[in-house]
């Protein structure tokens, strides 16, 4: 919905309000709840904003955040909870008025992200800033060589995690017109050196409206996710990517539909997640449109939508409600209690009814069980609110779950009188004397080879505030799920010990390190040449088995994963530069292309069409001219046409070939070893029949022979060069027993036959 609109709509009702109250009218006097704290004045933006951002977080036994100091900047704050102020601690980081922030604790460092806002299109040279502090004995420092820049363009939000390799991922959407596309960027370890912005591998959807945010989290110790709504298809997708693999391979990422239908959206989004559940689950609120054009008060405003990555599942409940008149939320895990807590904005409790979501006035919370969260009616309990001046909104707090040991405080801003408000509240009693925590923890993996770098996973009970590594060979650290890396052979003892109030525990594991490998022989392309079998397996694993000259495999060689989906693969050399490319056809109608790099291994996937999904394809040089190969498909209709491949990368428009070829398996090929790809085409009797090409894009004219019989018991062809030796041609095929058996072909006769093994019924074989 578009942000004039709903300002505009917040002056009506403000209005509406103000006058019934001169008239005598609607409910009570509000209460006033919370503590106010800093005015502000010199900022473009709500202090507190925004929805995805989290500007608080706990540390050393304080409650700490980044606020806006009039005439200074963004500055780092401590709570003092005996005199319930928050304190400058002088340390400064932005000065930029018009920018917004989110935090990240990791237990050894500080980091803030802070961007530059804009609500329409985004800018160039406003760059988003990465400050990373050390800490000591209350003291926060910045880092030499901080801040970095993670984007050069401005945004409305942008939100940053870390993984367990220590590296910090940030993501944003940059609006163009009347567009927008979700963007990516990560760091080397630490937070330095960030390499150029990248739009989400693989997605489908990249683009929403120019309304829409994405957010970020780390979860399950050892993954990436993403969150981004497009109230255009009402769709909130979740891309996950794990840590240590390619952050721009296609094949790296996996992409799913977290919610979709009419309306089951809008750019109002927070993330959280437990840092240690060994489960990995995942707590999203997400804002609805169901307000726009409907007065039904019934109908779901705010939904908590919860991922479990042991199923690959998402869970959803109601929040709130239409009538409610709800916004901006955000998301608290309390261990403590077990519960979700749901902060978000509502009319104060002086004001009946909803004239429009989105109108500031009070936060409320309302809380639900972890395991099985269904929130009970209303708008909720109210944690902070004005009596005075009913324009409290932007609540935001911590990325860290919270406990008895940290309370909970949650903060907002009323920009009207420009001042932040706080509620600071404890979650009950911390353990007492002789209830110390229990520690235990994984490592993933526990054995390999020099240098072996090991993500540590705490999974500790009884409500540890603090961790304290040490992982065998003279390295420390106080993360709670860091990382290490052993650079030399030996055994080691990785101890953890997990403390509280109470008291400490610890556990131990054994970490093997082998001697590391020798060298690898220098780089070369994953695909051979023509003569190679290029196969993804049921779990996804894609396989080049290289020919050995003499029709036979060598060993297999593993190029990659996350080839679930395919419909079907083409290998080509699809630009012309001499190293084999892929081209691949999804189930879900994407059309791929995956240049092959010199070096070995494929860059990430470039989508060269879409709509593909009941398409017949092959891929081949249809006509002599063409400098490319190109794709020739028959549609459902049965027509077949043309897809030239104008530049070597993408594909140009098409050209009608002829009708009458539904049902048709089609191959294009040399039969006749000539200069022209002919068509052979599978017919369901089992008899191929060879289409000629004149190699200027049509067919010589007919009859077309029927050049075999037999070919029902087949259901995969792939067209070889070089299998059986240099000069030697044929195809390569799958028998329905998952049989390969090899057809030569010599100048338009077929030679005899040979076996190459069986076991690939399961495989989806490039062709």
């Amino acid at each position: 919905m578009q942000k004039t609109l709903r300002w505009l709509s917040q002056l009506i009702v403000l209005s509406v309000a103000a006058a019934g109250a001169l008239l005598g009218a609607g409910p009570a006097q509000a209460a006033t709840v919370g503590t106010p704290s800093i005015t502000y004045s010199g900022v473009s933006n709500p202090p507190t904003a925004d929805k995805p951002q989290s500007k608080l977080w706990w540390n050393d036994g304080s409650w700490w955040a980044n606020m806006w100091t009039t005439g200074s900047g963004w500055s780092i704050y401590r709570l003092d909870r005996g005199a319930a102020t928050w304190v400058d601690t002088g340390v400064r980081s932005d000065t930029r008025g018009t920018t917004s922030s989110d935090t990240l604790w990791d237990g050894t460092h500080l980091y803030i992200a802070s961007n530059v806002v804009t609500l329409g299109n985004s800018a160039a040279g406003q760059p988003a800033r990465l400050y990373r502090y050390s800490y000591s004995d209350g003291t926060y420092t910045l880092d030499s060589g901080f801040p970095e820049t993670i984007s050069n363009n401005s945004s409305e939000s942008l939100t940053i995690a870390q993984d367990s390799t220590g590296a910090l991922w940030a993501t944003w959407t940059q609006v163009a017109g009347a567009t927008s596309t979700v963007f990516v960027n990560s760091s080397v370890p630490g937070g330095s050196d960030w390499g150029a912005p990248f739009v989400v591998p693989g997605a489908a959807d990249p683009n929403p409206t120019p309304d829409d945010l994405s957010a970020i989290v780390a979860f399950k110790g050892d993954e990436i996710g993403i969150m981004w709504t497009d109230q255009a298809t009402g769709t909130a997708y979740w891309a996950t990517h794990e840590d240590g693999e390619s952050p721009q391979s296609a094949s790296s990422w996996q992409i799913r539909e977290a919610i979709k239908g009419n309306k089951l959206v809008d750019d109002h989004l927070n993330i959280k997640t437990l840092q240690a559940d060994p489960t990995g689950r995942v707590y999203a609120a997400v804002k609805t449109s169901f307000n726009d054009g409907s007065s039904d008060p019934n109908l779901a405003q705010l939904v908590l939508v919860v991922f479990k990555p042991a199923t690959g599942s998402f869970e959803q409940t109601t929040i709130a409600r239409t009538g409610d008149c709800v916004s901006r939320p955000q998301i608290m895990l309390d261990t403590q209690n077990n519960l979700v807590r749901a902060f978000h904005t509502a009319p104060s409790t002086s004001v009946a009814g909803c004239t429009f979501t989105g109108v500031a006035g009070s936060i409320y919370e309302k809380t639900a069980s972890m395991d099985n969260p269904v929130f009970e009616n209303g708008r909720g309990t109210p944690v902070i609110e004005d009596a005075n001046s009913a324009n409290m909104n932007d609540v935001t707090s911590t990325k860290q779950s919270v406990n008895a040991a940290t309370g909970l405080v949650v903060m907002a801003s009323d920009h009207v009188a420009k001042r932040n408000w706080f509620s600071d509240r404890s979650l009950g009693t911390v353990p007492p004397d002789g209830t110390a925590p229990v520690a235990s923890f994984s490592a993933n993996p526990t054995s390999g080879t020099a240098p072996l770098t090991v993500a540590f996973t705490d999974a500790s009970t009884g409500d540890p505030t603090s961790w304290a590594w040490e992982f065998g060979d003279g390295e420390t650290a106080t993360a709670q799920n860091p990382s290490h890396t052993y650079t030399a052979a030996g055994t080691y003892t990785a101890t953890l010990t997990a403390a509280n109030e109470a008291g400490s525990s610890t556990a131990t594991t054994t970490i093997t390190v082998s001697p590391a490998d020798p060298p690898e022989p220098p780089p070369t392309p994953s695909i051979n040449g023509p003569a190679d079998t290029l196969a993804a397996g049921p779990d996804g694993v894609l396989w080049n088995y290289p020919a050995n000259g003499d029709g036979g495999f060598l060993p297999r060689t593993r190029i990659g994963s996350g080839w679930n989906g395919l419909k079907d693969g083409f290998v080509t050399d699809w630009n012309q530069d001499g190293v084999f490319d892929l081209i691949a056809q999804w189930e879900d109608g994407r059309m791929s292309y995956y240049e092959g790099k010199a070096t070995g291994g494929l860059a990430a996937g470039q989508v060269i069409g879409s709509g593909w999904g009941s398409y017949q394809v092959t891929v081949g040089r249809w006509r002599r001219a063409d400098t490319y190969p190109g794709v020739v498909a028959y549609d459902a209709a049965g027509t077949l046409w043309h897809y030239p491949n104008t530049t070597g990368r993408t594909l140009g428009s098409r050209i009608r070939i002829g009708g009458g070829w539904k049902g048709l398996y089609i191959t294009m090929a040399e039969f006749d070893q000539g200069s022209t790809q002919d068509i052979l085409a599978k017919r369901s009797d089992g008899s191929m029949v060879l289409y000629r090409s004149t190699g200027f894009g049509t067919f010589q004219p007919g009859p077309y022979p029927v050049v075999g019989t037999g070919w029902n018991t087949i259901n995969s062809i792939t067209k070889l060069e070089g299998y059986q030796g240099a000069g030697t041609y044929g195809l390569m095929s799958r028998l329905t027993d998952g049989q390969l058996a090899y057809y030569p072909i010599h100048n338009g006769t077929w030679g005899t036959r040979t076996m190459a093994g069986g076991g690939w019924g399961a495989y989806k074989i490039f062709r």
